[in-house]
C-alpha cells in the first residue's frame, strides 16, 4: 500500500501551475483585488466542505472521494487555460476547494486503517511522513519545470502538464486498498457526522489533539506564501529566491524524512521541538540577510515534523467510526487560523517589514510549546496508548 501512496502524494503536489497561477491571474490582467478574492474564495469553499466531505468520508468510500477530488482539479485547470477569465478562475478555485476538502480526512482515515487492519498502526507517522515527502520533492520538480515548459509552451502547456498530474493523481488514488462496504444511506452519513462529533465531546484528549492539529499547522503553513517576499525582503537579488525556495522546501522534506522517530516524542519533546524551531524561525527571519532563510528552513522542516506528529497522535485517539469526520474538523480549524494569520499578516505587513511579521508569528509556537508543557493530561494527549479508555469515558 505504502508504494501507492508515495505515488499518490507526488502525483498530487506534481502540478506545474502551482508556482505560476498567480502570474497567469496577473497577465490575465486581474487586478491585486481580484486575485486576493479568488484565494479568499477558494480557502472559503475548503472551509465550507471540510467537514461534509469527512462526513461523507466516513459513511461512503474513502478511495471514490480520493479519485474524484483531482478530477475536479482536472477540470478547473483545463477551465484556466482554456478560456482565462476571472469567471473561470473563479470556478477553477470553487473545483481545486472542492478536491482538497475530500481528501482531507478522507487519506488519512484510509492510510491509519488500512495498517491498523494490518496490525501495523504504529508505522502511520512514518508512512505519512514520507508521503508528505514525496510531495514536497513533487512541489520542488513542479518549481523546476515550470519555467521551461512555460518558456515552450506558455501556459497551455503548463495547465496540460497539470491535468495529466491530475488524472494520474486520480489513477494512483484507485489503486489504494480499502475494505469498506459500499454506499451509505443519507441516515448512515448522518450518524457518522454525529458519532464523530460526540467522541470529541466526550474524551478530552481527543479535543485536545483537535486542537494541537491547528495550533501546530496553520500558522507556518501560511508563512510558507509570504516566503519570497521574506527572501526579497533580505536584500538579495529576485534570482535567489527560487534556490531560497528549494532550501526551504528542502528543509521540509527533511522533517517528513524524520517522522518516524519523531512520532516517539512525548508532550516535552514536542514542546521543545516547536519552541526550538520558533527561535530558528525568528532568528532567520530578522536576520536580514539572504543565509537567515536557512534557519527558517530549518524551523520549517521541524514545524512539518510536529505536523505529522499530532496528526498521527489524533488518528491514534479516534474510535469508532467518525475517524474521516474528526480529522476534517482539524483540517477545518487549520483553514480558521490560516485565515487569520492571513489577516494578520496583511495588516501587520503595512506597517512592518516581512522578517518582523515572520518572528511575530513565531510566537505562536512559543505559547503552544508553553501549553504543552502545562497542560493537565498532556502526556495523554500526545502519548497514550490506543486501547487504553480516556478518564471519564
Amino acid at each position: 500500500m505504502t508504494r501507492t501512496l508515495y505515488a499518490y502524494a507526488f502525483f498530487d503536489e506534481f502540478v506545474l501551475l502551482y508556482p505560476v497561477y498567480a502570474l497567469l491571474f496577473a497577465d490575465t490582467g486581474l487586478s491585486l483585488w481580484q486575485i486576493s478574492s479568488l484565494f479568499v474564495l477558494w480557502s472559503l469553499t475548503g472551509a465550507a466542505l471540510e467537514v461534509p466531505s469527512g462526513a461523507w468520508a466516513d459513511a461512503f468510500s474513502r478511495r471514490a472521494l480520493l479519485r474524484l477530488g483531482p478530477l475536479l482539479g482536472a477540470v478547473g485547470f483545463a477551465l484556466w487555460v482554456a478560456v482565462p477569465s476571472y469567471a473561470a478562475f473563479a470556478a477553477g478555485l470553487v473545483l481545486w476547494g472542492a478536491r482538497g476538502a475530500l481528501g482531507s480526512g478522507a487519506l488519512e482515515a484510509l492510510v491509519y486503517e488500512e495498517l491498523d487492519r494490518l496490525g501495523a498502526a504504529d508505522r502511520y507517522a512514518r508512512a505519512m511522513g514520507r508521503a508528505h515527502a514525496a510531495g514536497q520533492v513533487a512541489v520542488v520538480s513542479a518549481m523546476a519545470l515550470a519555467g521551461p515548459v512555460l518558456a515552450w509552451g506558455g501556459y497551455p502547456a503548463v495547465g496540460a502538464a497539470s491535468v495529466a498530474a491530475c488524472l494520474l493523481t486520480a489513477l494512483a488514488a484507485g489503486r489504494l486498498p480499502e475494505h469498506r462496504t459500499g454506499a451509505a444511506p443519507a441516515e448512515r452519513r448522518a450518524a457518522s457526522l454525529r458519532s464523530g462529533l460526540a467522541d470529541a465531546r466526550r474524551d478530552r484528549s481527543v479535543r485536545a489533539a483537535l486542537l494541537l492539529v491547528p495550533a501546530v499547522a496553520a500558522v507556518w503553513g501560511a508563512l510558507d506564501e509570504y516566503t519570497p517576499l521574506l527572501v526579497r525582503g533580505t536584500g538579495g537579488p529576485d534570482a535567489a529566491v527560487s534556490p531560497c525556495l528549494v532550501l526551504v522546501w528542502s528543509g521540509v522534506t527533511a522533517g517528513s524524512l524524520l517522522a518516524g522517530p519523531g512520532g516517539r516524542l512525548g508532550p516535552r519533546g514536542l514542546g521543545a521541538l516547536l519552541a526550538l524551531s520558533a527561535l530558528a524561525l525568528a532568528t532567520g527571519a530578522l536576520s536580514g540577510v539572504p543565509a537567515g532563510i536557512a534557519l527558517v528552513a530549518v524551523a520549517f522542516g521541524g514545524f512539518q515534523l510536529a505536523t505529522v506528529v499530532v496528526d498521527a497522535r489524533l488518528q491514534e485517539r479516534i474510535e469508532g467510526t467518525g475517524r474521516a469526520t474528526l480529522t476534517s474538523v482539524a483540517g477545518l480549524g487549520t483553514e480558521a487560523v490560516t485565515l487569520a494569520v492571513y489577516a494578520g499578516y496583511a495588516a501587520l505587513g503595512t506597517r512592518a517589514a516581512h522578517g518582523t511579521v515572520f518572528a511575530l508569528c513565531a510566537v505562536s509556537y512559543l505559547v503552544t510549546a508553553l501549553c504543552l508543557a502545562l497542560a493537565r493530561g498532556s502526556r495523554e494527549i500526545v502519548r497514550r496508548p490506543r486501547n487504553e479508555s480516556p478518564p471519564g469515558r
